[in-house]
C-alpha cells in the first residue's frame, strides 16, 4: 500500500489475456497455417475432445475464437497457490479446475455454431492449438509473435509474485491479498503494463503492426449474439457500435481478489483506453463503461446485462409484493360479496 504505480507497473489481466491470444492464433491464419473453419481436430495430436452427442468435427477455430463451439464448461478459472505445482495443458485440458475450485470436463454440450455461450475451455484449446502448430510453448511463442514486435517489453505469463514492480494483489476492502498462479495462460494468465496495453490498443490501429488490418477488421466481425445484440467478435468484445457499421472493441478481465481489467478500441476516433485495477470492484470496467459511452452514446452490453441481473431481485420482490396484495384484495372482495345479509350492517 503507497508504492507508485505507473505505466510500467505489472498487474494481472485476468480474462483480458483472450484478446492478446487470439491476436496470436490470427497470426497463424494470416500465415497460412490455420484455417478458420477447418475442425480444430486437424491441427491437434496430444488432446482430442471427449465424445459427446454432438459433431465434434464442427468445433472450427473460429467458433473456439467466438465462444460459439457449443462447448458448456463456462470457465472461469481457479487459482493455485504459489507452492502448488501447476498442472500440463493436457491436464487442464481433462479436468480444468474451476473458479469454485469445481472440476470441469471441456466437452461439447450443444450444436456447435447454435448459440453464444462463454467458454474458458476453449481457450485453452486455442492455447494447445498454438503450440501444436507453431511448434513453440505458448509463453516463447507470445513473446516472439506478439509481444516482441509490439514492444510489450513486460507482459508475461511468469507468475507475478516473482516480478518486481507490480501493484500486487487487493481485496475489494483494500487489504492485501494473496499473488495467485493460473494454469490456462492463453486463458486468464497475462500480466501487463499500462504500457503494455497502450501499445497493444495502438497496434489494433496501425498497417504496421504483425497482424494486418483486414485480420483486425475480422477480429470484430459480429459472430456471438445475446438478446438480439452483437456482442462477440473473434476474441474480441463489441461493446457498443459506434455509428459508422463498426463497434467499440476489446475485451475486460475479472478474477476475484479483486483483479479488473478493460482495454477498449473506437476504430471511429482512433481513441482508446486502458483501465487496470486490483482491489474496488469492478472499477476497470466501469471506467471502460463510462468512456464508451462519452465516445459512442450507448451503453455497453456487459453493464446492460449487470443492470438485469442487479434488477431481478428488487424486480422479484415488486412482482411477489403485487401478488400479495392482489391476493388479499380478492379475499377482501370475495368476502364481502359472501357475507349473510345483515352481517357488518347497521339498521335504522
Amino acid at each position: 500500500i503507497g508504492d507508485a504505480v505507473g505505466p510500467d507497473t505489472q498487474i494481472s489481466t485476468a480474462s483480458l489475456s483472450k484478446w492478446p491470444a487470439a491476436y496470436g492464433a490470427m497470426l497463424l491464419v494470416q500465415q497460412g497455417r490455420i484455417e478458420l473453419d477447418a475442425p480444430v481436430s486437424r491441427y491437434l495430436t496430444r488432446w482430442q475432445l471427449p465424445p459427446s452427442d454432438f459433431d465434434n468435427e464442427a468445433v472450427t477455430v473460429r467458433r473456439l475464437l467466438s465462444h460459439t463451439a457449443g462447448l458448456v464448461d463456462g470457465l472461469g478459472f481457479g487459482d493455485y497457490a504459489a507452492e502448488e505445482s501447476l498442472p500440463t495443458l493436457e491436464e487442464s485440458l481433462a479436468r480444468a479446475r474451476g473458479s469454485d475450485d469445481e472440476d470441469v470436463r471441456i466437452v461439447v454440450g450443444r450444436e456447435p455454431g447454435a448459440e453464444w455461450d462463454y467458454s474458458g475451455g476453449g481457450y485453452l484449446i486455442l492455447e494447445l492449438l498454438v503450440e501444436e502448430v507453431s511448434g513453440l510453448d505458448f509463453d516463447e511463442y507470445m513473446q516472439r509473435a506478439v509481444f516482441d514486435p509490439l514492444d510489450m517489453h513486460r507482459a508475461t505469463y511468469d507468475y507475478l509474485g516473482a516480478q518486481t514492480d507490480t501493484a500486487g494483489s487487493y481485496d475489494r476492502q483494500g487489504n492485501p491479498a494473496p499473488v495467485y498462479r493460473y494454469a490456462a495462460r492463453a486463458a486468464t494468465a497475462l500480466a501487463a503494463t499500462a504500457g503494455d496495453l497502450t501499445r497493444f490498443a495502438q497496434a489494433q490501429l496501425r498497417e504496421a503492426a504483425p497482424l494486418s488490418q483486414e485480420m483486425v477488421v475480422a477480429m470484430r466481425e459480429p459472430h456471438g449474439h445475446q438478446t438480439g445484440l452483437a456482442i462477440w467478435g473473434l476474441g474480441t468484445m463489441l461493446y457498443s457500435p459506434t455509428g459508422t457499421a463498426d463497434y467499440v472493441f476489446g475485451h475486460d478481465g475479472a478474477n476475484d481478489p479483486s483483479i479488473n481489467s478493460s482495454v477498449r478500441v473506437n476504430p471511429a476516433t482512433g481513441d482508446a483506453v486502458v483501465a487496470l485495477s486490483t482491489g474496488p470492484a469492478y472499477l476497470a470496467s466501469m471506467i471502460g463503461y463510462q468512456w464508451g459511452i462519452w465516445q459512442t452514446g450507448y451503453p455497453d452490453f456487459i453493464q446492460f446485462d449487470r443492470a438485469i441481473e442487479s434488477a431481478k431481485r428488487p424486480m422479484g420482490i415488486g412482482i411477489l409484493l403485487i401478488g400479495a396484495i392482489t391476493i388479499v384484495w380478492l379475499v377482501r372482495v370475495r368476502g364481502r360479496h359472501a357475507r349473510p345479509a345483515g352481517v357488518g350492517q347497521t339498521t335504522d
